[in-house]
């Protein structure tokens, strides 16, 4: 009786650990704390203080506010074989409620961050308009979350760009936009352009990789559909040896130069390097299909191992 108990017990927890964790990864509630953590990673690395909570806040919900959006789903349609579209399926009801809610508080923490940017955002030179502007550009055209009437263009089914697009989308969320709120916000006279040109590259091909990465696990989905990614153009081994490692390898010779720039020692490099092995390790791992949570815990992951050793690097290199 007692071990019948105990099997019942662990197998409730089982249950319930599970939907935590699809809570958390399907609600995109991980991505967010990913963008925050990415963030950090920048201010840190250019020897910056951390921004203000607020600022934090607003990157962590506009984030889950903008995955969220994308991902979901009408309430009438047919049971999905797709564990993430069936989740948003069966919650249609607490995501719609959710993302009104979350949409407030990113619209009133807007305000608030727009409104303590507002002395410096006159002195903001002009290059960094152009770079502000695009991000959320390209963020909108991905998902063609603008009206079909308006504008038609959904870089999601350009195949080879798209990746390129979500890597530049997110290095811009958060290698520039930390920087830019320091400027504006608290006057900050930034003289580290150069640092920040290498620091975003390294971020841009990071992210770009592991963009690709996620196009591998959509392998047959993308062949049906006629999607030329590089996972269909070339097949998984030639995409990891002629797209992600020279991809890997400009990501990293663009770091070697910022920390050349930023005298780090051996230490802190090799500890930025842990990232890029992990990244090919798992690339080399997608060979056998997993489950949709496997490649949201793990690829994702892999961009909080990033942020964690590029934190660690540089309280080591102090």
């Amino acid at each position: 009786m007692l071990c019948w108990l105990t099997f019942t017990s662990f197998s409730q927890f089982l249950r319930v650990y599970k939907r935590i964790i699809q809570f958390v990864f399907f609600a995109n509630y991980f991505v967010g704390l990913l963008a925050v953590a990415l963030s950090v990673e920048t201010v840190c690395q250019l020897g910056l203080p951390l921004n203000a909570i607020y600022y934090y806040l607003f990157l962590f919900f506009a984030t889950v506010l903008y995955y969220t959006w994308a991902y979901t789903v009408p309430a009438n349609i047919a049971s999905s074989p797709n564990p993430r579209t069936e989740w948003y399926r069966r919650h249609h009801s607490f995501i719609k409620k959710s993302q009104l809610v979350i949409a407030i508080v990113c619209a009133l923490l807007g305000i608030w961050q727009v409104k303590a940017a507002l002395p410096g955002l006159a002195d903001l030179p002009f290059y960094y308009w152009l770079l502000l502007f695009s991000i959320p550009v390209a963020g909108i055209l991905y998902y063609g979350l603008l009206p079909p009437s308006f504008l038609s263009i959904n870089l999601r089914n350009t195949g080879w760009l798209k990746p390129f697009v979500i890597g530049y989308v997110w290095a811009g969320c958060v290698s520039l936009l930390p920087v830019v709120v320091h400027m504006t916000e608290n006057g900050l006279l930034i003289n580290k352009t150069g640092l920040l040109i290498w620091l975003f590259v390294k971020n841009w091909m990071f992210c770009t990789v592991n963009a690709i990465m996620f196009d591998i696990k959509d392998y047959a989905d993308d062949a049906n559909r006629e999607l030329k990614t590089f996972a269909v153009r070339f097949g998984l081994n030639k995409t990891i040896s002629f797209v992600l490692i020279p991809l890997l390898l400009i990501g990293f010779v663009a770091f070697i130069i910022f920390a050349a720039y930023n005298n780090f020692g051996y230490l802190p490099v090799l500890i930025n390097l842990v990232p890029f092995i992990c990244l090919l390790m798992v690339a080399y791992s997608l060979h056998q299909p997993r489950e949709i949570l496997y490649y949201l815990i793990i690829i994702d992951g892999l961009l909080l191992i990033k942020a964690l050793c590029g934190i660690l690097s540089t309280i080591v290199s102090k």
